[in-house]
């Protein structure tokens, strides 16, 4: 990239930088410490504003730059995380989003232990839910060093392992300083950005093609070169049958992870009713599909306009479609138009990380200090905060999703958001659902379905092609493999709700009718809600 990228990009970034550290500056200055205030922003979004800020949470870097290279890679394939991110949203809103609402207070762990012995399912789910959003967020450091490689001209690691220290950095200081009201505003003032990137990108590519689709699409076959197969399934998951099954493992972990997520299901409490809620999940859908729907007009515009062989060169995984594409459409290298799009596509994407790792470390600090801690300390030691927890949280937890993300740096981002998506499938929404639904679930069968499903997940993840046994694998060097599958969704999600089921039939203890009716009539209702 040439030295005008870099300036412009780097004062856009400056500048997003100085409005999200004024914001939390602000905040800081006008919250009074409560955990109320520190984790659900004091209840008083309004629809509106917590749709945009749950459309910003979860239109992540995985999102933006990971889909869109996949699809310029891979094409009608990529299309499965687009289609996989928008239809769990509908899972979100028919299943969970009212319910859980009514039935927490901060975090998951609310929910699913109203009813149970809490502190074993607190630490159940509490660990699941840090081990999730750790995943998570090594994803969007992944994302944040390609960006800044691709502008300092992809020959410098140093430079990406300092971007990658930098947004960790940054995340722990919106955490601990603002809370949930700073990175509430944090991810609108992201989301409008996002959208007007994406809306003027999306109009750019078929603008190039006289708004013909049928053209865009002819032109990123033969750029492809794999020809029609380009624009029909099996070109990444039709070859043998280990990868028609990854296939289906990951279209079942993107659908019905979501739902596990636990830095989604925190934004439900930040409004101050079940029919807010609601309404903000109705509000982030129209946000969140129109971007899905624009993401695949870019992945197969940067095929058509800027060659899948140039996307790979630029980075392996495709995570630099989108930037090269907006250079392209802007007038090519050199020129003032590409110089401007490209750094204002660069400061979005960057903005989308920042925001969006504000969102999992907050989650996950909540989970460390409302859960964790809560449920380990001794009664007779000394007493810190929760919130004073949950801000030493960040910090450990910002430490682990560097080291992480400097190790996981040549991954697909979307592709590590899968396994995420896995985790939080496999471990959070079996016990979300039966603790929800089920009559007779007891303690022990919630504490079996959050262990039985992550544990197996994490395992066969570690011996699978993503850690070794390949070129494209963690440690490229060994080779400990064992389990076939990129995502361990098909078998860790049915052993999750297996696990659930046998805790449930083999304990001794006897299930709380009258709680269980208590919690179906709130979870309903509202009557009792927090």
């Amino acid at each position: 990239m040439t030295g005008d990228h870099q300036t412009l990009a780097l004062l856009l970034f400056s500048a997003f930088i100085a409005v999200t550290l004024g914001i939390t500056t602000w905040v800081s200055r006008n919250r009074h410490g409560s955990a109320e205030e520190f984790y659900a922003g004091g209840r008083l979004f309004s629809p509106l504003e917590n749709g945009f800020a749950i459309a910003g949470d979860y239109m992540s870097a995985a999102s933006f730059l990971g889909i869109s290279g996949l699809i310029a890679l891979f094409g009608y394939d990529g299309m499965l995380y687009s289609v996989g991110f928008l239809v769990a949203w509908l899972v979100v809103l028919l299943l969970v989003a009212e319910l859980v609402r009514n039935c927490g207070r901060f975090t998951l762990a609310d929910v699913v232990a109203a009813r149970m012995a809490e502190r074993p399912v607190r630490i159940a789910v509490g660990t699941s839910s840090v081990t999730v959003s750790v995943l998570y967020l090594v994803a969007q450091m992944v994302g944040a060093g390609s960006l800044v490689a691709l502008l300092l001209g992809g020959t410098s690691d140093a430079a990406r392992a300092w971007t990658v220290i930098g947004v960790g950095a940054l995340m722990v200081v919106y955490v601990s300083l603002g809370g949930m009201r700073a990175t509430t505003w944090i991810q609108i003032v992201k989301a409008v950005l996002l959208m007007a990137g994406t809306i003027a990108l999306t109009l750019l590519v078929l603008l190039r093609f006289h708004f013909d689709v049928d053209q865009l699409l002819t032109t990123a076959a033969e750029r492809s070169g794999h020809g029609r197969d380009f624009l029909a399934p099996g070109l990444r998951y039709g070859g043998d049958w280990t990868a028609r099954v990854d296939f289906v493992s990951l279209g079942l972990a993107l659908v019905l992870g979501t739902a596990g997520l636990p830095h989604i299901l925190s934004r439900f409490y930040t409004v101050p009713t079940a029919r807010a809620a609601r309404r903000s999940v109705v509000w982030s859908i129209g946000l969140i599909g129109g971007f899905y729907l624009m993401t695949i007009v870019l992945g197969f515009g940067a095929a058509a306009v800027v060659g899948p062989d140039t996307v790979r060169a630029s980075n392996a995984a495709g995570n630099t479609a989108v930037p090269l594409l907006a250079l392209d459409l802007g007038g090519g290298a050199g020129s003032t138009g590409g110089t401007v799009l490209f750094a204002v596509v660069a400061a979005v994407a960057f903005a989308t990380i920042l925001a969006v790792v504000a969102g999992i470390t907050l989650a996950s600090s909540a989970s460390v200090a409302h859960d964790l801690y809560a449920s380990l300390r001794r009664p007779g030691g000394k007493q810190r905060s929760e919130v004073t927890v949950a801000r030493l949280a960040a910090a450990g937890i910002g430490a682990a999703a560097i080291g992480l993300g400097l190790l996981a740096r040549d991954l697909n981002v979307a592709f590590l958001v899968g396994l995420a998506f896995a985790v939080a499938a496999s471990a959070n929404l079996p016990a979300l659902l039966y603790s929800l639904f089920w009559r007779r679930f007891t303690t022990r069968g919630a504490v079996w379905s959050v262990y039985g499903g992550l544990v197996p997940a994490v395992l066969l993840v570690v011996v699978s092609p993503v850690v070794s046994g390949s070129p494209e694998s963690l440690f490229p060097g060994v080779d400990f493999q064992l389990f076939p599958l990129q995502n361990p969704g098909v078998v860790s999600i049915p052993l999750g709700f297996l696990a659930g089921w046998l805790g449930t039939v083999t304990s001794p203890e006897p299930p709380d009718e009258a709680r269980h009716a208590e919690t179906e009539v709130r979870a309903l209702t509202g009557a009792g809600a927090v």
